[in-house]
């Protein structure tokens, strides 16, 4: 055997076992699932009118009111609004759910590397990814929570608005694929380790 012979059959050696077409699927979607969920969030965040309640919209950078004449008049002084602590509240808020948006990308382009760059640290990348994507859940449920308690007095169901929306369902995608990711990390491990079911 030659010594390229003996490289090459080395290299093989240590090359990781060829992943099944449904855990490909899989991860796929979960990077799908948080690329949508940071487009969601960063509309939500950039529009940040969240609550609509008795001719007034609150947000987290602007308070309107809704005039005789029903043209919105809008300004950035959150005291405006008489709600007790809001213009203070929310630029914790806006550091929270703005953070957890930058928090989700690196989460993803880790996610995104680890598929691409098949290597030994590949499975590592894979479940910082989706601690990333967790931590972003949590900086987001805990914004999304903190506006709706400083807001409390207003509330209504049928008050927020779809830009709200938007957050929740970021938060909740958030969750869900960071878990997911980390399980699917979890069970394909055990098998390479074992041997492929």
């Amino acid at each position: 055997m030659t010594a390229i012979g003996a490289q090459v059959q080395q290299l093989l050696a240590h090359r990781r076992p060829q992943r099944s077409f449904f855990e490909t699927l899989i991860r796929s979607l979960i990077i799908l699932c948080v690329a949508i969920a940071v487009v969601l969030s960063s509309i939500s965040i950039c529009d940040g009118r969240w609550l609509f309640a008795r001719g007034q919209l609150f947000g987290l950078w602007h308070f309107c009111t809704v005039g005789n004449d029903s043209v919105l008049k809008c300004g950035t002084d959150l005291s405006l609004a008489q709600v007790e602590g809001l213009s203070v509240g929310v630029i914790p808020i806006r550091s929270m759910v703005s953070f957890a948006v930058v928090v989700a990308i690196f989460g993803l382009e880790l996610l995104m590397v680890s598929q691409v760059c098949d290597d030994a640290n590949a499975r590592r990348k894979w479940a910082m990814g989706s601690v990333l994507i967790l931590i972003s859940f949590l900086l987001s449920a805990t914004g999304v929570l903190s506006f709706s308690i400083l807001v409390k007095d207003h509330l209504t169901f049928t008050g927020f608005t779809l830009t709200y929306w938007c957050e929740f369902i970021a938060a909740f995608l958030f969750f869900l694929n960071g878990i997911s990711g980390l399980h699917i990390n979890s069970l394909t491990h055990f098998r390479n380790g074992v041997g492929k079911i």
